[in-house]
C-alpha cells in the first residue's frame, strides 16, 4: 500500500491586528478544499466568530487553540486528532505575530502556537502605503525569533503591479530570506456580509456568505502561488511531535449552543 504523505500544516499570521488574515486565511481555506484537498481549519485564540467562517469555507467545524488555556501536549494531540484524516490543516493565527499575554514573552501568542506544532508561518501584511519600508520590516521579523520558521509573505492591499514589483525589488535589495508568495490587489470589493462581524449575527449557510467566500477563494488563486506554498509548508515535522496520551484531552463532553436560526 502506498506510504501517504504527511499533513501539511501552516499558520496564517499578521504582522498586526486588521492586516487582512482572517480574509486570506478563509480564501486559503476554500481555495484548496476547490482543489479536492480536505481542510481542517483552526483558530488561536478564544474567538468564535472566525471559526464560523472556517466552517462555512471548508466543510467541517474549526477548533480554538489557545497557549495560555492549554500545554503544548495537550494542543498537539487536539490538532492531530481534529485533522488525522486531512489533507492540509490552516491555522489562523491572532493579532500580530508576536502579540500575547504580555509585552515579554510569546505566551498565548500565534508565535508559540507555531514553535508548538513546529508548523511555518505565512505572515501577512498590510501594503497599502507602504514601500520600501516593506524591507525594514520583514528584516525584523525575520531576526526576531531564531526558532520561528517563516515560510512565506503575502503582500495584502497592493495598490497595482507596479506596487508590488517595487516591494519585491526592496526585499530583494535588503536580501530578506523569506519568499513573497502572492501579493493581493486593494479594493477588490470584497467585505465580509453585513452583520457578520462583532457577533451582531453569526456567519451561516446564505447566499451573501457563500459568494463572499467563492470570491476570496478565486482572489487567492489568482493572486497567490498555492502550489509554491504547499510545497514550502511540509508537515513532516509536526507528525513527528509525539502526543503521550494527550494529556489533559476532555474525549467525551457535552456542550449546548443558542442559536436564532431555525
Amino acid at each position: 500500500m502506498e506510504k501517504k504523505d504527511p499533513m501539511k500544516i501552516f499558520l496564517v499570521a499578521g504582522t498586526q491586528s486588521g492586516v487582512g488574515k482572517t480574509s486570506i486565511a478563509i480564501g486559503l481555506m476554500a481555495a484548496f478544499r476547490r482543489r479536492g484537498l480536505k481542510v481542517q481549519p483552526f483558530k488561536v485564540g478564544p474567538d468564535f466568530i472566525d471559526p464560523l467562517h472556517h466552517r462555512m469555507a471548508c466543510g467541517r467545524p474549526s477548533f480554538n487553540l489557545d497557549g495560555w488555556m492549554l500545554d503544548s501536549e495537550s494542543t498537539v494531540a487536539n490538532v492531530k486528532r481534529r485533522a488525522k484524516d486531512c489533507d492540509v490543516a490552516v491555522v489562523e493565527g491572532v493579532m500580530g505575530l508576536f502579540d500575547g499575554l504580555d509585552g515579554s514573552s510569546d505566551t498565548g501568542s500565534t508565535a508559540q502556537m507555531a514553535k508548538w506544532l513546529s508548523a511555518p508561518v505565512v505572515l501577512v501584511l498590510d501594503c497599502w502605503a507602504m514601500g520600501r519600508s516593506v524591507a525594514a520590516l520583514i528584516k525584523g521579523f525575520e531576526l526576531f525569533d531564531p526558532d520561528l520558521n517563516l515560510a512565506g509573505i503575502i503582500l495584502n492591499k497592493v495598490g497595482s503591479p507596479a506596487h508590488a514589483e517595487w516591494l519585491i525589488a526592496s526585499l530583494k535589495a535588503a536580501k530578506c530570506k523569506v519568499p513573497v508568495i502572492g501579493s493581493v490587489p486593494q479594493n477588490l470589493g470584497v467585505a465580509v456580509p453585513e452583520d457578520h462581524h462583532l457577533g451582531v449575527t453569526v456567519p451561516g449557510p446564505d447566499d451573501a456568505q457563500d459568494e463572499y467566500i467563492k470570491r476570496l477563494a478565486e482572489i487567492m488563486e489568482s493572486s497567490i502561488d498555492l502550489d509554491a506554498l504547499l510545497e514550502k509548508v511540509d508537515g513532516s515535522s509536526f507528525s513527528q511531535l509525539a502526543t503521550p496520551g494527550g494529556r489533559g484531552l476532555v474525549r467525551h463532553a457535552s456542550l449546548d449552543l443558542a442559536s436564532d436560526r431555525p
